[in-house]
């Protein structure tokens, strides 16, 4: 938080959450950074630092290995004498110095060489007993490994062939911007990557992230990165699992668990069986073998000689033989159910009409100004992040003869980003912004001046410090012209004017949004709040939505600003929309190399609408929740709403692996395999209330809008109610005897299937 002080308390608790992670039974690999990058604001890197004399970040720059040595030195002791690391006979296996330092160090030249070389021996020099690493580092000490992150790390190898290939960053999806829409990575595409991972001689794997999470308060970087940090991760940001993504992953997992002893001990081959598929093959000396048969073609599935057996390999795709013979897991088979979730919304307040109170900033300086200046500063350098929010004022004379005939004035403002409000004469005429792609943005607003004196008010705002890049944190923002064109003597610049600077506004300086400042005077009571009045700050008091479902605070009628509840900040909401555009399909091909621009959704609709809101910091009563808002919205329609799992879907063909992973047996013949099924389940203390779809044949299309094919057997609906309506979970085997009569012989059989679940 300053120099050399620290805070570890609340959720930031660092020890706590390792005890967490050790009592669960969990291994622990400690990044410590401390630039972690992360989408986080200024990347994990304390905005004071920058600010230290003579500091350049991430370089052979003693201020910053100065900071960095404490603070990684004060992270392993907090470690050690807790005996966290696994030379204590802890869990800590591994420690991270540094991050991604690769994709930068030629920017810094030599000094970047040397950076990289000291922080690596720096690490060393804390004496943990446990390996160092740094991820996408190719200049590395001795004794550090060098890891990979990526989408796929299959062909990485580590620089020296007797250390151990590390995956350390899996993408499982992808974070999201304010204004974009949203990416998706297909759950048979991570688990084509792990496989293609394990069977190339990887060594140890990791998820970033497994656990999707939110950006609280002002933490998210970027700029211009969501309060929410979900990654499409196998585990939601609210703590759901995410079907079928965790269902499919957990099945690779398993998988690959009953290949260890010869992955640990064997010798590999690599066969090649077609242009564009091969068997990665372990054998070990105690008669154990292996196999992971890949199809790499992003288009063709392929059958596939080994051994003498044929296998149907789809594209993209790679089956899992743990005794050469069996294929107990394809990666683009998902035998696991989907489970869709939807946001049940609930009423916000208790129903007591004078439960809202307002505040109105002032427009422009509020007190007294900070400084004056007759040109523009930087706003981070003003600010220095203890506020997204500055204010520029000015005012200038127009001729009493104005307007004349003929003159359209235009009000044009550049900035270096990341977003301001523009105020004439107390009056809201626009707001601009730029993107996740391009902070800076250029504006032109039509404007109405009066005769005599006018003024001016703009409120400029970042949305999140710059999180990497080479100098990143020399990164500016803030406005950078203003002019009137269309004037009767041409263009009035303003830019050279006599400004006025507020840092922050008047709520945040009485901190407004603290449960202590509930009675302050300056809260107006209301019965009813104003609706669409820009700058305003309203508190309401909530009544803790029912049951134990997660719960997000739906934001959709809302402008921008910021959110607290009970003095706990949600973070900063923006519904901001999303461009129409051709990157969101209905459905995903998961077929060939994932890009985050690949599977989107989302298009035309904002990127984020819901914000997270921990049910732990709810009170049994006495709720109180606080919004400033910055542009103007109708705050009687924000609302609670709990994330509740509604239905279930399954689609399971005929050729899907039907082995038992819980109960293999390496002596099991597939002479007579057994009938592939279809698992549902609700969850817990739901059931299955009704069928909405069941088609055995040949149905197509993505859960909620399955369609029959050419091919319907007729009982399918009647088979799937006996097996699973009024209970909680069921199986239908795609061999049941309901299905005797083959509806479409020779053709491969589908089983699809849709429920509610309530």
């Amino acid at each position: 938080t300053a120099p050399g002080k620290y805070y570890f308390e609340d959720r930031f608790d660092l020890v706590q959450f390792a005890r967490v992670v050790k009592d669960a039974g969990l291994y622990l690999m400690l990044r410590i950074g401390p630039f972690v990058a992360a989408e986080w604001n200024f990347g994990g890197v304390p905005a004071w630092l920058h600010y230290i004399p003579g500091t350049v970040f991430r370089t052979n720059n003693e201020p910053f290995k100065s900071h960095m040595k404490s603070f990684t030195t004060k992270i392993v002791d907090m470690m050690k004498k807790e005996r966290f690391f696994a030379s204590q006979g802890g869990h800590i296996i591994l420690a991270q110095i540094e991050n991604e330092y690769g994709y930068y160090q030629q920017a810094y030249g030599a000094g970047g060489k040397a950076y990289a070389m000291w922080a690596g021996s720096m690490a060393l020099a804390q004496n943990t007993g446990v390996p160092w690493i740094m991820c996408q580092q190719y200049d590395v000490p001795d004794h550090v490994i060098n890891t990979c992150n990526s989408f796929y790390c299959d062909q990485f190898k580590p620089n020296l062939p007797t250390q151990p290939k590390i995956w350390t960053e899996n993408w499982p999806g992808w974070f999201q911007t304010f204004g974009e829409s949203n990416p998706h990575r297909p759950p048979e595409d991570v688990a084509f990557s792990v496989a293609r991972f394990f069977g190339k001689g990887g060594s140890v794997q990791n998820y970033y992230v497994y656990h999707g999470g939110t950006n609280f308060d002002r933490t998210a970087g970027g700029p211009f990165i969501t309060t929410s940090y979900d990654y499409d991760a196998p585990i939601d940001e609210y703590g759901l699992k995410r079907f079928p993504k965790w269902a499919h992953l957990k099945e690779l997992h398993k998988s690959i668990k009953l290949c260890e002893h010869s992955l640990l001990f064997g010798n590999s081959t690599l066969l090649s069986l077609g242009p564009q598929q091969e068997a990665d093959v372990y054998t070990d000396h105690s008669g154990g073998c292996v196999a992971f048969l890949a199809n790499i073609d992003s288009e063709k599935d392929k059958v596939v000689t080994f051994r003498n057996r044929q296998y149907d390999l789809p594209a993209w795709s790679v089956s899992i033989l743990p005794d050469c013979k069996n294929v107990v897991f394809n990666t683009a088979k998902v035998r696991s159910q989907t489970l869709m979730v939807d946001m049940v919304p609930e009423t916000l307040q208790a129903s007591k009409p004078d439960q809202w109170s307002i505040f109105t900033e002032r427009i422009g300086i509020w007190d007294k100004n900070d400084f004056v200046r007759n040109e523009f500063v930087d706003h981070i350098n003003t600010t220095k992040d203890s506020t997204d929010y500055l204010w520029h004022t000015t005012s200038f004379d127009v001729d009493r003869n104005y307007p004349a005939s003929g003159n359209h004035p235009i009000l044009n403002i550049g900035s270096k980003g990341h977003a301001v409000h523009a105020f004439l004469n107390n009056m809201l005429i626009g707001s601009a912004y730029g993107n996740g792609s391009e902070s800076s943005f250029s504006v032109q607003m039509p404007i109405n001046l009066k005769a005599g004196k006018n003024e001016i008010a703009l409120l400029s705002m970042t949305v999140g410090l710059k999180s990497a890049g080479p100098y990143y944190e020399w990164v500016g923002a803030g406005l950078t012209s203003v002019n009137i064109s269309g004037m009767q003597n041409g263009t009035m610049d303003l830019s050279s004017n006599n400004w006025a600077y507020k840092i922050g506004l008047e709520g945040e300086h009485y901190r407004l949004f603290k449960p202590d400042q509930g009675n302050n005077q300056r809260w107006r009571p209301q019965s009813e709040p104003p609706k669409h009045q820009p700058l305003t700050w309203y508190k309401v008091n909530v009544d803790v939505p029912q049951g134990d479902d997660p719960v997000g605070l739906d934001m959709q009628s809302m402008g921008k600003g910021l959110v607290w509840l009970n003095g706990n900040a949600i973070g900063r909401y923006w519904p901001r929309t999303s461009p129409t555009d051709d990157r969101c399909t209905p459905s995903c091909d998961y077929r060939g190399k994932f890009s985050p621009n690949k599977c989107r959704a989302g298009c035309g609709k904002p990127t984020q609408r819901w914000y997270h809101v921990p049910r732990s910091w709810f009170h049994p009563s006495g709720n109180t929740l606080v919004v400033f808002e910055e542009q103007g919205g109708d705050p009687t329609k924000i609302t609670f709403s709990r994330r509740v799992a509604t239905s279930v879907c399954s689609f399971v063909s005929e050729n899907y692996p039907s082995i038992d992973l819980e109960s293999w047996d390496k002596s099991i013949s597939d002479e007579n395999p057994l009938a592939a099924k279809v698992q549902l389940s609700c969850p817990k203390g739901k059931n299955i209330s009704s069928i909405k779809f069941a088609s055995f044949g040949d149905p197509s299309g993505t859960c909620r809008s399955y369609q029959q094919g050419s091919c319907h057997h007729p009982d399918s609906l009647s088979v799937v109610e006996k097996a699973c309506l009024n209970i909680n979970s069921c199986t239908v085997s795609l061999s049941d005897e309901g299905f005797g009569e083959d509806p479409c012989p020779g053709v491969t059989k589908t089983l699809a299937i849709e429920a509610d679940c309530s």
